[in-house]
């Protein structure tokens, strides 16, 4: 079998805000949605297995369809804000769209799907929920989708649905939650559905619904936003009771419906089991442990930050607490819903700002819960991201207001490498834009303000990456000045800035406790920094409270919100532009690395300069701009590097209107890793190589020279947001440029430098990602690893055929790919 030419080695990325979007499958698979694509995670190795594009519209239900043998599901069904259903299959591992369901005007909110036979065979029973005020029945059988019926609410919205079988006849029976502090039973009769009960108690809207057959019954849990469960029983009525009663017997009201099968009928009864009280703000998620053995229990997820497990008391029966979990401190809001694992030994839930919580039982104490690893990402679009010098590790910043910080954990155990977001360096006020590395452990990022800020890594961040990555701590400490590093940093109540915590700001616990508090000031401490020692990726709530870098310093200059940054090779420059619509704010700011003083204005553009790219020897500083026109700026040689006097750059090359071959926005540029080419791309769909810019003898201080394009110009077919060489030349001394589309697709190019460019021959498309590689919406920026090989791998010494390129895209992803250039 030939090897494989694209690898995807690791998603970045969490579900969305909606309460019904993830679902975990007796596989043991979760899936849950992300933007418009639906994940599929396997949380035993934490990776994402693989990534399902078809919506064109935020994804905002998911649910495996369960077999009746509780075996592995095969079938999946997501809605999203598209106004549409897809139902996924799997075959031998892959996914593939089986059906589309298209009749609602509204955005799907809520889907659960049944077998129609036992075996599973003859199709699916689907309903769905969506803000139209309906909720529609579909059958899927065979590829073709049939809308049976539409239950009409009127003014009403249904927040969840849940289908079943009535215990002893296979007939179908549907739950729904609503608005109106009430849940709706419709029962299938003559192939329609019709309302049997309306079931009063909730004083809010219901929030979750779902059903589950425990000993021979139905059992139906709603949650609302009164905080309450409420736990409903549905059993079959025997027809013929002694007629002695108990007159004095007290007994819960009955609600009676009957059910015509097959010419007979059936009765059946529906009366209220327990309410449950214990969350403390509203109940956003209900979900059974999968039926297993004679017990049962129930999994409940709450804006309180909490998740509870109930269950009966085996002596009494009476539903009690039996565990909570959950998570204290930090700006988040509560959970939106909660899954466990097929053994019930891991319950789930995801949160307001897309984070996934998982908690393991401990085997030896069923009420002991430790939290455990997951996967996390934006949970906007990432806008920006960069390796660091080394490779090792993927920095990045998005509209979600956080910059993270992606490696990969190295275990003892296991030969295989998953990456983690092991820092989240910055959480800011402002939707942030772009980040430019300087050094191993600092970086420059900019966000919709005029301020630039560089950040610094604490002892505590440079100890911990050593734990988790395996690297030498003293390397580590060797790259960064350690002298006077902080332990950490904290963010005050009421600031953006990330203030620096030493060692002596950290006040041991237990002294806190025995002197007690003097005052209000030392009751509310200004640092939440506590410093973690760490062997495995942090959860959640520690990523955002003790992970994050001291800001060594504001960078103010610029008039308008930040839009891009870069920085040298040599780490003695930052260049950075800002959003502009005329010249004088188009200018290009340049910034000491050392002194962190500004340099120097490059005026020249008269709109945004999109894109900015210092050459690898760091001797040119190309701009892109919104103009169609770019402009290279040469750093004026008149004293040696190593001599500390500030580097100046004056201008080298420019195109305008007339000479620009380009007629859109240009959006991205990269450089040759020889420094002798550089690329653009633009809106105009095409990609042009423009060079030689290796020779500056005999070209005067100021004098500005002809740059023309040395490649022909390369159509690809979609606007080309973004643009990376690999440093690493391919085998037959090609060069291998990715482009990044605006559909969402990467496709890879080589590209050699011919005297004769009217054939076209110098472009070969080599690989293009695949539908589940390929982002769901724009691919804002792509990064080649600056060095060759796979980073957590160690190559052994061998020329290494691997080289790994990191994509950042509208669709809140980051994806790091590993490509063969041998095989391409």
């Amino acid at each position: 079998m030939a090897a494989p030419l694209i690898e995807t080695c690791y998603v970045a990325c969490c579900a969305n805000r909606t309460p019904n979007v993830l679902s975990w499958g007796r596989s043991g698979l979760i899936a849950f949605g992300t933007c418009n694509s639906v994940a599929v995670y396997d949380p035993q190795e934490i990776v994402i297995v693989t990534v399902l594009n078809g919506h064109k519209g935020r994804v905002n239900a998911v649910q495996w369809v369960h077999r009746n043998d509780s075996g592995p599901e095969t079938e999946l069904v997501s809605g999203g804000s598209d106004n549409r259903l897809i139902v996924w299959k799997a075959q031998d591992g892959r996914f593939s769209q089986s059906a589309q369901c298209c009749g609602h005007s509204g955005p799907v909110s809520a889907v659960d799907s049944i077998h129609l036979d036992p075996e599973g065979t003859t199709g699916l029973l689907i309903a769905s929920a969506a803000s139209d005020s309906t909720v529609k029945v579909w059958v899927n059988r065979d590829n073709d989708v049939d809308c049976i019926q539409t239950i009409s609410f009127g003014s009403g919205f249904m927040m969840d649905v849940s289908l079943t079988l009535l215990p002893g006849s296979r007939v179908p029976i549907l739950a729904c939650g609503g608005d109106d502090a009430r849940v709706y039973l419709y029962v299938q009769q003559d192939g329609k559905f019709v309302k049997v009960h309306s079931l009063h108690g909730h004083e809010d809207w219901v929030r979750g619904v779902e059903w589950v057959t425990w000993d021979g019954d139905i059992l139906l849990a709603s949650c609302a936003q009164d905080c309450l469960i409420r736990i409903w029983k549905v059993f079959a009525k025997e027809e013929h009771v002694g007629d002695v009663q108990d007159v004095d017997a007290i007994k819960l009201t009955e609600d009676v419906f009957e059910v015509k099968k097959n010419g007979s009928s059936i009765r059946f009864a529906v009366t209220l089991e327990t309410v449950l009280a214990g969350h403390e703000n509203w109940v956003y998620g209900v979900h059974w442990q999968p039926p297993s053995g004679g017990s049962v229990a129930l999994l409940s997820a709450s804006m309180d930050k909490t998740m509870i497990l109930w269950g009966p008391e085996e002596a009494s029966g009476v539903w009690l607490e039996q565990v909570r979990v959950g998570e204290v401190g930090g700006n988040t809001l509560g959970f939106y819903g909660c899954q466990m694992s097929p053994d019930g030994s891991m319950i789930m839930a995801h949160a307001f700002h897309g984070a996934l919580h998982l908690w393991h039982r401990d085997p030896d104490n069923e009420r002991e819960w430790s939290p455990g690893v997951v996967i996390s990402g934006h949970f906007s679009s990432v806008q920006d991201l960069s390796w660091d010098p080394d490779g090792e590790f993927v920095l990045s910043v998005g509209s979600d207001q956080t910059t993270r910080l992606f490696t990969p954990w190295r275990r003892k155990e296991r030969a295989k490498v998953t990456w983690h977001e092991v820092s989240r360096p910055q959480i800011h006020g402002y939707d942030m834009q772009c980040l430019a590395t300087v050094g191993r452990f600092q970086f420059v990022s900019g966000a919709d303000e005029k301020v630039l800020r560089v950040f610094r890594a604490p002892r505590n961040f440079v100890e911990n990456f050593s734990h988790i990555t395996g690297a030498s701590l003293d390397k580590l400490l060797a790259s960064s000045d350690a002298a006077n590093l902080p332990e950490g940093a904290s963010t005050p109540a009421l600031g953006l800035s990330n203030k620096a915590v030493f060692q002596g700001d950290l006040v041991p616990q237990n002294q806190e406790e025995e002197e007690g508090f003097n005052s209000v000031s030392d009751q509310y401490s200004e640092s939440y920094f506590h410093p973690l020692t760490l062997t495995e990726p942090p959860p959640e709530d520690h990523l955002l409270q003790n992970t994050l870098w001291p800001e060594v310093q504001k960078l103010y200059g610029h008039g308008f919100e930040m839009f891009c940054l870069a920085s040298d090779g040599r780490r003695t420059v930052v260049a950075s532009a800002c959003k502009a619509s005329k010249a004088e704010h188009a200018a290009i700011l340049l910034w000491s690395a050392c002194s962190w003083r500004q340099l120097q204005a490059l005026p020249l553009h008269s709109l945004t300069v999109t894109q900015l790219s210092f050459s690898p020897d760091s001797r040119f500083l190309l701009a892109v701009s919104r103009d169609r026109t770019w402009s290279l700026w040469r750093r004026r040689d008149a004293a040696p590097v190593e001599q500390s006097e500030e580097p100046a750059f004056s201008l080298h090359a420019h195109t305008t209107k007339s000479t620009s071959v380009h007629t859109r926005i240009i959006w991205s540029c990269d450089w040759s890793g020889d420094s002798r080419f550089f690329v653009t791309s633009s809106r105009d769909k095409k990609v042009i190589v423009w060079g030689e810019c290796g020779s500056t003898e005999g070209v005067e201080e100021n004098s500005p020279v002809a740059v023309a394009p040395c490649s022909s110009v390369l159509d690809v077919g979609d606007s080309a947001t973004s643009i990376s060489v690999c440093p690493v030349l391919c085998p037959d001394h090609s060069y291998l440029v990715a482009v990044g589309l605006e559909n969402g697709k990467i496709l890879f190019y080589k590209w050699r430098h011919l005297k004769d460019l009217s054939s076209g021959d110098d472009w070969t498309k080599c690989a293009e990602t695949d539908d589940s590689q390929s982002h769901a919406l724009t691919v804002r920026r792509l990064r080649w690893r600056p060095r060759a090989g796979r980073a957590g791998q160690e190559s052994g010494g061998e020329p290494c055929g691997w080289v790994q390129l990191a994509s950042a895209g509208a669709d809140h992803a980051i994806k790091v790919f590993a490509v063969n250039r041998l095989a391409l």
